[in-house]
């Protein structure tokens, strides 16, 4: 029933829906002055940008009339309507990038958790969601001048439904076994486990099952490249036509990985050659070549399909020699010296890449003077092997960063001028290296000397000399274990 006083019914998504429209195109400050909160304690306490969620609260609390809680209905229980309120930001490209991920409700350790996906808390709080975004816009002087962009009622399309139930089970199922301490985002596709809490220590509580092994504090949540493709494909744009799934049904009876590896399997053993010929692509041998064969037989125009682009899935084309070796090592973005020495492990962009992201290796296998089909496989980093094993590894490099890195001068016959450092090698690790991720040396010590375009090519470092820009690679040994299986290596 229209309730005069709300301004909507609440027991209907559609007048809840309309009502919120309204919002569109206003900022929080107008909602403020529209509602004539004078109340100034009030208003900087919206404004306050360490409150978490504190725009969401004004919109409940001032739009729409209820009081914010952390209850495990729906926000409006009438219509079953759960209120979401979402930042977005706009890339330098004008791409609409998703601010954060979307929380849903806090993973239970006090008790049995819900193994029926459709009787749980993270169902109710997603199978009718009112999506409200705002662009954060971070030249603006106060959150409260952020501009409401989008407002629209939301629910999963079936196929992501099927995705989002399979990746339920599988953290329900960690969680029974009594190894929620080993949960991960990059483990699941569309619905992820995040951790909840400013801090590792402080948010790591005795999980229920098990021996009560204590694990961080975990929310059900959209990863942050769901909610990016919902905003741009679902609510500001297109539905996309570069989809892998043609069949959402083929989801009931087999996983997502099992149907690219099905499709991948018929091809298995056919030359890059004979696929040129078979798709009509010259044959010219350079590395974009396996990399567009991969896609076609997707069925995909490239790397940016529907399903990758939702799970935070990264495409990493492998070629694999005749003698089983692996000639290239996997690069990562570069990163900056100062930066990596702020950083804790638990919080770096290092950690939070494998963490966050699932690695799908296509591969080829050297026949000759061909690459042959081998297979595919989607793979994320082992919980020990990237908090344990690669966490030793990255605080031994952020040791020698933030303590001085030293150089040693190397002139050969010709004067050509070279540098080495004590960063650990290659042959040091076991997963995890640093290399010049720039294509030329750039360095410049506080003796003065410079050798190189240091304003491309170099950052500094704590003690305020500069050093070619690095980035972290995987090992390509490393690598060669994770394909063992595939390539019948045991």
């Amino acid at each position: 029933m229209y309730d005069e006083k709300l301004g909507y019914d609440p027991a209907s998504p559609e007048s809840i829906e309309e009502y919120a429209k309204r919002l569109e195109d206003s900022t929080f400050m107008e909602v403020l002055e529209t509602k004539n909160t004078e109340d100034k304690a009030s208003v900087q306490a919206y404004a306050n940008k360490f409150r978490k969620g504190g725009l969401g609260n004004l919109l409940e609390e001032v739009y729409f009339g209820y009081k914010a809680n952390s209850n495990q209905e729906a926000d409006f229980p009438e219509a079953g309507v759960e209120l979401k309120t979402s930042p977005f930001e706009i890339t330098k490209k004008g791409e609409l990038r998703a601010g954060e991920r979307l929380v849903l409700t806090m993973i239970n350790y006090d008790g049995p958790i819900e193994s029926d996906f459709y009787k749980s808390h993270a169902w109710e709080k997603m199978r009718l969601i009112l999506l409200i975004y705002y662009w954060r816009n971070k030249l603006l002087e106060s959150n409260l001048f952020y501009p409401i962009k989008y407002v629209r009622l939301f629910t999963p399309p079936e196929a992501d439904i099927e995705i989002i139930k399979r990746d339920y089970n599988y953290i329900v199922d960690l969680i029974q076994q009594g190894r929620a301490h080993e949960l991960s985002e990059g483990d699941t596709m569309y619905l992820g486990a995040c951790t909840k809490g400013a801090t590792a220590e402080k948010s790591t509580v005795p999980q229920y099952y098990g021996d009560k092994t204590p694990a961080r504090k975990r929310a059900f949540c959209f990863k942050n490249s769901y909610m990016t493709y919902v905003l741009n494909h679902y609510i500001a744009g297109t539905i996309s036509d570069n989809s892998i799934l043609k069949d959402a049904s083929l989801l009931r009876e087999k996983s997502f990985e099992e149907i690219i590896t099905d499709i991948v399997r018929k091809y298995v053993g056919m030359s890059d050659k004979e696929l040129c010929e078979k798709f009509g692509r010259e044959y010219n041998n350079n590395k974009a070549q396996w990399n567009d064969l991969a896609w076609k037989i997707l069925g995909i125009r490239d790397e940016h399909a529907e399903e990758f682009e939702k799970a935070n899935i990264k495409v990493k084309t492998i070629r694999v020699e005749e003698n089983n070796k692996i000639v290239e090592n996997m690069s990562f973005p570069p990163f900056k010296f100062m930066d990596l020495v702020q950083e804790e492990y638990e919080d770096s962009t290092l950690h939070d890449y494998f963490d966050e992201t699932r690695l799908f290796f296509f591969v080829w296998k050297k026949d000759g003077d061909v690459y042959r089909v081998k297979g595919c496989m989607l793979w994320n980093m082992p919980y020990h092997d990237l908090n344990v094993v690669v966490r030793d590894e990255w605080e031994r490099y952020k040791h020698v960063i933030s303590y001085g890195v030293e150089f040693t001068k190397h002139e050969d016959s010709k004067g050509k001028i070279s540098f080495s450092n004590n960063l650990p090698n290659k042959s040091e690790t076991e997963i995890i290296h640093v290399r010049p991720h720039a294509t030329k040396a750039a360095y410049r010590f506080n003796n003065g000397e410079e050798y190189g375009n240091v304003e491309r090519d170099a950052n500094v470092l704590p003690n305020g000399e500069y050093m070619t820009t690095q980035s972290f690679w995987i090992n390509n040994t490393y690598l060669l274990k994770q394909l063992r299986k595939l390539l019948g290596d045991e």
